[in-house]
This record gives C-alpha cells, structure tokens and sequence, in this order.
C-alpha cells in the first residue's frame, strides 16, 4: 500500500524507468554496463517503492496516552519553553525519520483541532538546534478532554523539501490515523504538560501510530 502523495511520483518513476531500460536494451551493446545501467535504474524504483509506503497500523486508541507521530529514533528527550502557542514550559519529544523510513504523520491523539499553521522557513539538516524554529515547517495541536493540548510540529530538513498537512482548525481528529506527509526525511517535535510520563529513551526506535510516547 502506498501513501497518495507519492503516487504521482511513483508513476513518474515507473514510465521513466521502462524507457530508460529499453534505450538501454537497444543502444548499449556491452553487456556488463547494460546489467550496471539496468540495475541502477531497478533501486531507483525499489526505493521510490519504499519511501512512499504506507504501512497500516493496530492503533489502539487510549485517551490517556500520546501516540508517536512518525516511524524514527527519539533524539530529544527535555524540557523547554515552548513560545508559539502555549508560551510556557513543555516537555519535547522529537523523533528523527530518515530517508528509509515510513514518512506518514499520524495524529498522535484523538480530539479536535485548535490550531495549525504552515510557517516558510530554512532547510537545516534536521537535528540542528535551530531546525525547530527556523526551517520550514508546521505546527498542530490536538485537545482532548482527558490529555488537554498536545503540539505536534512537522520540520523541514537538508532533504525535505515537502511538507504536507492534513489537519485544519476544528478538524475532528482519531487517534494514529493520517494527518500528513514529509517528503525525504527529517523530524516530528512533540510538545507535552510537564506531569506527563515519558514512555520512551533516547536512540529508541518507535513506530508511528503504534508506540506509547507519554501517558498520563
């Protein structure tokens, strides 16, 4: 199954691929660079073919807990002030997908939709310290009335150069389902309350939609 963003692409790259196999089928005649060529072209669309997957998940819905937005590897795990829309301290999760990972965003909780906004930006490579407020990017957040507010902020990277958002102002929103898309790579940053309890460790891998990042 793959993710309709990519499947303009995906077409592209298949019509692209058959024409450059049989050009060259018919124009090269030594064989071992036909075989170098032909194989080239093959994992080209391998990963075209993997990086637009979209894996379905057994999301468990639980209003008490905050789900991973993304397939990746947590790399902040902190506290700090959070200055765009709650304008006091949170506790920040981020998790860093890179290239061959799942690139779906999944809402990371059910409820509505009480803020989002598309802000232009750079394109630091993502584990930058400034990526979170100076590249390219957007900010969600969800409420629900068990959790309260929870932001969740798409970021740009050296690689993506496409940031897709699903999720409007008074959206009702089911928890792990699809809210986005980043194309090639980068990072998720969650906000959460500070009496939240963190469920995950630096370097731990988790799985967008299905991995517990807080609890209440």
């Amino acid at each position: 199954m793959f993710h309709k963003e990519g499947h303009k692409i995906i077409l592209i790259t298949f019509v692209f691929v058959v024409i450059s196999v049989l050009l060259v089928d018919r124009y090269i005649d030594i064989t071992w660079l036909q075989v170098t060529l032909e194989l080239a072209l093959l994992v080209l669309l391998i990963l075209i073919l993997q990086f637009f997957r979209n894996p379905k998940r057994n999301t468990k819905l639980n209003n008490n807990q905050v789900l991973a937005p993304v397939d990746g590897k947590v790399v902040v795990i902190e506290e700090v002030f959070e200055k765009e829309y709650f304008n006091e301290k949170r506790i920040q999760v981020s998790v860093f997908m890179s290239p061959i990972n799942v690139h779906v965003t999944r809402y990371p909780i059910s409820g509505n939709v009480v803020f989002s906004k598309y802000h232009p930006g750079k394109y630091l490579v993502a584990w930058h310290p400034k990526a979170s407020e100076e590249n390219e990017r957007t900010t969600v957040v969800v409420e629900n009335e068990t959790y309260g507010k929870v932001l969740y902020r798409q970021i740009a990277g050296a690689m993506a150069r496409r940031i897709v958002n699903y999720a409007k102002e008074n959206d009702k929103t089911a928890q792990g389902s699809d809210s986005g898309f980043i194309k090639f790579g980068s990072r998720v940053d969650l906000f959460l309350p500070l009496d939240t309890q963190i469920k995950v460790e630096l370097n731990q891998k988790v799985r967008g939609g299905e991995s517990i990042i807080a609890e209440l």
